[in-house]
C-alpha cells in the first residue's frame, strides 16, 4: 500500500504546487512510483509546473464521477518513467468532488503507486479538506512571515481534528517546509527568523528552500526544480527535503548560519 501526503498551508502562494512537483520528482527519481494528484479544482496549475498542460484529457473530477478510470487520466511524465500526474478540472468547481469518490480514487492510487502526494488548494474549504482528508502524513508549506505562520497553524489543527485518520484516534504526521526563506531579511527583521517559524508551529522541520529566481525560471519552462535546477541551492533544498520525507536522517542547515548554531536548532525543534 503506498503512503499518501497532502502538501498545504492554508494561505496561497506560499509554494504549495511547485513544492509538490519538486518532492514528487525527486522521490520518483529514486525509482519509486509516484502519482501527484492536483485537487485545486476549477484553476489546474500543477499540469503547467510538470509540464503536462498540452497532454490533459480526463481530470480528477471525471475519476470521482465515474466519467474515467483512473488509468486514462494519469500522466506519465516525459522526463521520468515513476512519475505519474492526476490533473484537476479547469471547467468544475470543488463540489463536483465527492467525499466517497476521493476515498476511491485514493484507494486505488494506493494500490498503484509508492507514494500518492496531494496538492491541496488554499484555504480551509471543501477542496482542501477533502485533499487532506484520507492523507496519512502531511507537508505544511509556509513562508517566514506572520500571516503565513498563523494560517499553518490553523491548518495543522484541521489535520488532528477533520482527517480519517483523527477520527480514527490516529495522528497525521506532519513535517515543515519553509519556502522563499531570505537571510538577509531575516537578520534585518523583515521576516521571521527559522526559530521563530518554528517556535510557533513546534513541528518537525523537513527543509528550508531559499528564495530563488530558479525556482520561477523552472514553473515557466514547465519543469520542477528537482528536474531542471541541477546543483542549484533550491533544487539542493528540495531534494535533502525528498529524502528526509522518506526517512533519511540529513543534516540541515540554515541558509547564511553557522552549521552549529542550527543542528543544535534543528536537534531541539525538529527530532
Amino acid at each position: 500500500m503506498g503512503k499518501v501526503i497532502v502538501v498545504t498551508s492554508g494561505k496561497g502562494g506560499v509554494g504549495k504546487t511547485t513544492s509538490t512537483a519538486a518532492l514528487g520528482a525527486a522521490i520518483a527519481r529514486t525509482g519509486q512510483n509516484v502519482a501527484v494528484v492536483d485537487f485545486d479544482v476549477g484553476l489546474r496549475n500543477l499540469d503547467l509546473v510538470m509540464g503536462a498542460e498540452r497532454r490533459v484529457v480526463f481530470d480528477l473530477i471525471n475519476v470521482v464521477q465515474g466519467v474515467a478510470k483512473l488509468p486514462q487520466a494519469l500522466i506519465r511524465d516525459k522526463r521520468i518513467e515513476t512519475l505519474y500526474l492526476l490533473p484537476a478540472s479547469q471547467t468544475r468547481d470543488k463540489d463536483a468532488l465527492t467525499e466517497d469518490g476521493v476515498a476511491r480514487v485514493i484507494a486505488e492510487l494506493r494500490l498503484r503507486f509508492d507514494w500518492v502526494i496531494c496538492d491541496s488548494p488554499a484555504g480551509i474549504e471543501r477542496g482542501a479538506t477533502l485533499a487532506m482528508r484520507y492523507a496519512d502524513e502531511a507537508v505544511i508549506v509556509a513562508n517566514p512571515e506572520v500571516s503565513s505562520v498563523r494560517d499553518s497553524d490553523r491548518i495543522i489543527g484541521l489535520l488532528d481534528s477533520k482527517t480519517a485518520r483523527a477520527e480514527r484516534g490516529e495522528r497525521v504526521e506532519k513535517h515543515l517546509l519553509i519556502t522563499r526563506y531570505d537571510p538577509g531579511r531575516a537578520a534585518r527583521g523583515e521576516m521571521l527568523t527559522i526559530e521563530d517559524v518554528l517556535e510557533i508551529l513546534s513541528i518537525p522541520l523537513i527543509g528550508i528552500i531559499p528564495e530563488s529566481e530558479e525556482v520561477l525560471r523552472a514553473s515557466n519552462i514547465g519543469a520542477p526544480i528537482t528536474v531542471c535546477g541541477h546543483d542549484s541551492p533550491p533544487a539542493r533544498a528540495y531534494n535533502d527535503a525528498a529524502r528526509r520525507l522518506a526517512g533519511e536522517a540529513l543534516d540541515m542547515m540554515v541558509p547564511g548560519e553557522k552549521k552549529g548554531f542550527f543542528n543544535r536548532l534543528f536537534g531541539r525543534r525538529a527530532a
